[in-house]
């Protein structure tokens, strides 16, 4: 069952990535990421209320909330990263960097959390590596950056923090929810994101551009908030049936809707080199789980 939930962390997780590069076209990514923490946040409560998880809120312990607090942190800063490197970048460049977070949460598993590394992970590891290296492709200069003589490299880093980041999310996520609901442990983590979304919009002072936002890019943050959420509540409920190690490259197939998406959306290709760093991504993926 874990695995079903998983790939529909995957389906979701997919579709966020391309509703979000339309929403945040003309949006700052920081004030986007704040404004879906907002539909995210709802619709995990509606799900908490639905289960009727709500009651066992005064059953979690310390520890437990400090490790979801800790994720939640971890979570907001790797959207922060994500969102501003799609801003900037090619969805198919930054995309692959992102999910290359899979290689580092195995690790994170196997020594934070216990879990054995066998001879076939250690292959998945190398093939999803290698793939992810594959992907990464220069970013062409725009038309400004070609008249001021500069080219920026500055998605990249942003993407590298997003994949940090998202590996430490994972692990935080499942060790705060081993004695948690799902849909509860997603909601509160939700709260923890959207307290520090809006920080660090205020900080950036850029809650003032809120009201420049049209009615097309609210409405693709909107979609795409429903479907982070729905990406949340499969892929926490997949972590707490199942292990980290593979669960977590499941869903990080995200990249096939992503990538298909982005060709017919954004007319984005792939290059024969991304493309074959593409089939070892998902090669490396299906070995994980058969």
């Amino acid at each position: 069952m874990w695995i079903l939930f998983a790939v529909g962390s995957a389906l979701f997780a997919g579709l966020t990535s391309i509703l979000a590069k339309c929403g945040i076209r003309n949006t700052d990514s920081n004030v986007a990421t704040a404004l879906r923490t907002i539909v995210v946040l709802i619709f995990s409560w509606m799900m908490v209320l639905i289960v009727g998880s709500q009651n066992t809120i005064g059953d979690l312990n310390v520890r437990t909330l400090v490790f979801l607090c800790l994720s939640g942190i971890a979570t907001g800063a790797s959207w922060l990263c994500y969102f501003r490197a799609l801003q900037i970048g090619d969805i198919n460049k930054v995309t692959p960097i992102d999910k290359s977070s899979v290689v580092l949460t195995m690790l994170l598993a196997f020594i934070l959390l216990g879990e054995e590394i066998s001879l076939l992970k250690f292959i998945s590891m190398i093939l999803i590596g290698g793939g992810t290296l594959l992907m990464i492709q220069k970013k062409e200069n725009t038309l400004h950056q070609q008249k001021n003589g500069k080219e920026s490299h500055v998605w990249l880093f942003y993407a590298l923090g997003s994949a940090v980041f998202a590996s430490l999310t994972a692990i935080l996520g499942k060790i705060g929810i081993e004695n948690v609901e799902s849909n509860l442990g997603t909601a509160i983590r939700t709260g923890v994101v959207l307290v520090m979304a809006w920080i660090v919009v205020f900080i950036s002072k850029k809650q003032n551009t809120i009201k420049d936002i049209d009615k097309k890019s609210w409405i693709f943050l909107i979609l795409s908030g429903f479907a982070t959420g729905g990406s949340w509540i499969c892929y926490y409920r997949a972590l707490q049936m199942g292990p980290a190690s593979v669960v977590v490259p499941i869903d990080k197939l995200s990249i096939l809707v992503t990538v298909t998406f982005s060709y017919f959306v954004f007319h984005e290709k792939l290059s024969q080199k991304a493309a074959m760093g593409l089939l070892f991504i998902v090669a490396g993926t299906l070995l994980l789980v058969f």
